[in-house]
């Protein structure tokens, strides 16, 4: 048997942050820099904005078909957002997994604990915090995309959710972009070298103990 027998299971990158701490850039980044990453795609029942497409934006349902998908246990997270429903569909969590990719969430602390609750040791979760109150009112209001009154309403609400950081599995704080990156592929390397998800990993050590 050859080292080529080992096969690793996928996992659940579950990254999460306030806004403007740098979520969204790290995982655009390691999105391009590793082939074996996916970007989870979501069931949602709202109406497919222009240029979107079913199965590779969102998949696009009706609310009862995705009532029937919560009670048939077939999503592995939920939540209701603005009149309309979002959730992950584990059929296709579980297709990525078993092909050995990593499967990325951008998702709050809540989808987050749904995620480990449904999915167990499947799930890696990374909290991205920003270096200061005052860098992240700096990087909110340099982006130019809110009103003050906005960026007041987005600090606010990164207190709340920057006190659920003790949940998560490693803790990022987002000093230099380049560096997080970083960190967080070795997070990833390191995650998918588990014995636990590399599958032959014993026949394989048993074929040299017989080889002697």
């Amino acid at each position: 048997m050859t080292q080529s027998s080992i096969t690793s299971r996928g996992l659940m990158l579950a990254l999460s942050s306030p806004s403007g701490a740098g979520k969204t850039t790290i995982s655009s980044a390691i999105l391009k820099a590793a082939s074996n990453i996916v970007m989870s795609i979501s069931v949602t029942t709202r109406s497919p904005r222009p240029g979107e497409e079913h199965g590779k934006d969102y998949y696009f349902v009706t609310k009862n078909e995705f009532h029937t998908m919560v009670e048939a246990n077939d999503l592995l997270e939920h939540a209701h957002v603005f009149d309309n429903y979002y959730g992950t569909p584990r059929a296709h969590v579980e297709k990525e997994l078993r092909a050995g990719r990593i499967v990325l969430f951008d998702i709050d602390w809540q989808g987050t604990q749904q995620l480990k609750s449904n999915a167990g040791d499947d799930v890696v979760s990374i909290f991205i915090l920003p270096p200061s109150l005052e860098e992240l009112e700096k990087r909110l209001k340099t982006r130019g995309q809110d009103s003050d009154e906005v960026v007041q309403n987005r600090m606010s609400k990164a207190m709340a959710e920057m006190s659920h950081w003790p949940e998560y599995d490693y803790v990022i704080v987002n000093r230099k972009i380049d560096q997080s990156i970083a960190q967080t592929m070795a997070i990833l390397t390191a995650e998918s070298l588990r014995r636990s998800r590399q599958k032959g990993l014993e026949a394989f050590v048993e074929s040299m103990h017989r080889a002697v």
